[in-house]
């Protein structure tokens, strides 16, 4: 679909029901200007500037990135969360133009990060970036490439793996190579280092700009940050059931154990961010696609229920209350859930009414209590 096309198309609701509040009392919503730049010349610098979106420092790497950007998933043909690869590293016709499309209708929106973490990803989202790559900011990596596997713990190995990004997104840089590493935290110091080393070269190649490190396990992300200041941004998970620790620290509010990285337990990751000036971007924000009750397969067809598009909305505005989070990135599979979410940003300022809360209490909470198997893992993140 043409851009001009996407322009004139209207969101699908334009419903009452908006929210800075948050469920788990993590921070009060932002100022205006603390995250919109209000000078021609500074929205002139922000990738894919749209009044209506909110933008936010990406930490110490100076980018200005929308506070609702894009997850690399979007629902495949077995009705899963994300696609892995290709045959033959083919892009099927109707997965090119579904990702072209929902691309253009991010660029519409004001959306301008992309995050990638699948060789499919890379290979979809270079079709849909073709002769519009500067339209993006994109931080890719290849998770059947990367460190989480102990075969791949080299520079060699990590080059590759930046390369075989590269080529299947059919670009010669990364903004942002942000590395998925052990998801429960089994890295070394060492192996940080040769990530960094892996970086250091690929940076001085012009092929990466900035280094990021993804994983699941919050005490080592947080001792990586507070030893390795090389690392400019985290990728974390976040839900609306996830809070701060108190500040300052009670006894009963600390809920998790030193899992031997050396970091301060006591203090909330959010504060060392903070501290360390280390962007943040957050991802599982509807605990992994799990919080709705309709299935759906690739393609989905029709704008989805209200119900589920008003808690979509409402839930990626009680993340964004945290200040500390720069940006929160969905994984969109249609144009319309595009639409909502960058209406998440457009109206986050508005107030949430009491009814409003207590159905996203409600909602949240009943997801939360039935979590699958493969998700409870989730639990760790409610109070970091």
């Amino acid at each position: 679909m043409k851009d001009k096309e996407l322009s004139r198309r209207t969101f699908i609701r334009n419903t009452s029901l908006v929210a800075t509040g948050t469920i788990a009392g993590i921070l009060s919503a932002q100022d205006d200007d603390m995250n919109n730049p209000t000078g021609q010349s500074e929205a002139k610098k922000i990738v894919n500037y749209n009044p209506k979106m909110s933008y936010r420092r990406l930490g110490k790497t100076g980018l200005m990135i929308s506070e609702v950007s894009l997850g690399g998933h979007w629902k495949n043909r077995n009705g899963g969360r994300y696609w892995d690869t290709f045959a033959n590293d083919e892009v099927p016709e109707d997965v090119a133009r579904n990702r072209t499309e929902i691309v253009s209708a991010c660029i519409d929106a004001g959306i301008n990060y992309l995050d990638i973490t699948t060789a499919a990803e890379c290979l979809a989202y270079g079709a849909a970036l073709k002769e519009r790559r500067e339209k993006m900011i994109v931080g890719a990596d290849d998770h059947m490439l990367g460190p989480r596997n102990p075969n791949n713990r080299t520079v060699k190995a990590l080059t590759h793996n930046i390369d075989e990004c590269l080529r299947r997104l059919r670009t010669d840089y990364l903004d942002i190579w942000r590395v998925q590493a052990d998801m429960s935290g089994k890295n070394t110091d060492d192996e940080v280092g040769v990530m960094i080393e892996t970086f250091q070269k690929a940076r001085k190649a012009g092929k990466a700009r900035h280094l990021g490190i993804s994983s699941h396990s919050r005490p080592w992300l947080q001792h990586v940050i507070e030893t390795f200041p090389e690392v400019e941004m985290l990728i974390f998970p976040c839900t609306a059931k996830t809070k701060e620790k108190s500040k300052p620290p009670r006894k009963e509010n600390v809920e998790e154990v030193n899992a031997g990285h050396g970091s301060d337990v006591v203090q909330s990751i959010f504060q060392s961010v903070r501290e360390k000036d280390v962007g943040v971007v957050t991802i599982k924000p509807f605990f992994g696609g799990t919080l709705f009750k309709a299935a759906a397969k690739f393609p989905v067809m029709g704008v989805g229920s209200k119900d589920e598009n008003d808690l979509a909305r409402l839930t990626l505005q009680c993340i964004l209350t945290n200040e500390a989070v720069t940006a929160t990135i969905p994984g969109l599979t249609t144009i319309y859930e595009v639409e909502n979410a960058a209406l998440a940003s457009y109206t986050r300022l508005h107030s949430m009414t009491p009814a409003d809360r207590e159905w996203l209490v409600c909602r949240t909470d009943d997801g939360w209590s039935s979590l699958p198997a493969e998700y409870t893992w989730l639990r760790d993140w409610e109070v970091i």
